[in-house]
């Protein structure tokens, strides 16, 4: 009897050592500890599907020469919309979250962001060149359909504005991650939208829309790690290496200016 009890112990501890183990975070075949990024494929010039329906553009080739700093790691992209990248961080789909994230009140209660930026850009309002309205502020948009992805930085300060304002402004919400501001604007729909400076040259080479007034706000731009979560801290520290590394040898400069039109590192 007592041998059958030493036996069946046995068997609960081995189960119990497996299923620890399975739970650990999965390793390449280098040995290297495999990191899942969520990021979109249809953000031109950020992440985006080339011509051969390759994954590249600024985040992406950035992350890759990250990665080359960072033995430890092996890196590994999963495409999404980007209203889904941050739920999947949140529940443990993908490792690490990158798409040009902004911190907010809202995600920084929720997630971790590393701490060295590896962008730097201000938001304007963007309306149709040939408007001559005199736009400055927040304020001479108040009644007017202002077009803006949902769960963005430009969206934050749209919500943050009308919260404190009786009369708001009309926002709406891009559907399906859609790049449709040059259409939506220059055919009446909405009348403006706000964007990161360095981005309308990218959305509008033909110069059908502008910026106005002042800066909004200047933005750093970083990544997103889950909070609370030891391998995620560790991650995001290591990660924060590399970009000063990266700062340092210019090859973040020249990723910046290849892909950006300008040096945004600084």
């Amino acid at each position: 009897m007592r041998k059958i009890s030493v036996i069946a112990l046995a068997l609960v501890l081995t189960l119990a050592a497996s299923a620890c183990s399975s739970e650990s975070k999965p390793a390449s075949s280098s040995g290297a500890q495999k990191i899942i990024i969520g990021t979109g494929n249809d953000f031109e010039q950020i992440a985006f599907l080339d011509d051969k329906n390759k994954l590249t553009g600024f985040d992406v080739e950035l992350l890759r020469e990250i990665d080359k700093r960072l033995d430890n790691y092996e890196f590994e992209f999963q495409t999404m919309d980007f209203s889904n990248i941050l739920l999947s961080l949140e529940t443990k789909k993908v490792d690490l979250a990158a798409h040009l994230f902004e911190k907010n009140p809202e995600r920084v209660e929720k997630f971790l962001f590393n701490e060295e930026p590896y962008a730097y850009w201000r938001n304007k309002i963007i309306v149709a060149s040939d408007n001559n309205d005199s736009i400055q502020t927040l304020d001479d948009l108040v009644g007017k359909k202002v077009l803006v992805g949902p769960t963005s930085a430009q969206a934050q300060i749209l919500e943050n504005y009308n919260k404190e304002h009786k009369e708001g402004i009309n926002i709406v919400y891009q559907q399906n991650d859609a790049n449709d501001d040059v259409a939506q604007i220059t055919s009446g729909r909405v009348y403006a939208t706000l964007g990161a400076d360095f981005l309308l040259p990218i959305k509008d080479p033909q110069g059908k829309l502008k910026t106005v007034g002042e800066s909004l706000n200047e933005g750093n731009i970083l990544y997103v790690f889950r909070k609370d979560d030891a391998d995620s801290k560790k991650l995001a520290d290591a990660v924060d290496g590399a970009i000063k590394e990266l700062k340092a040898d210019g090859t973040l400069k020249k990723l910046s200016e290849d892909w950006l039109g300008q040096d945004f590192s600084k």
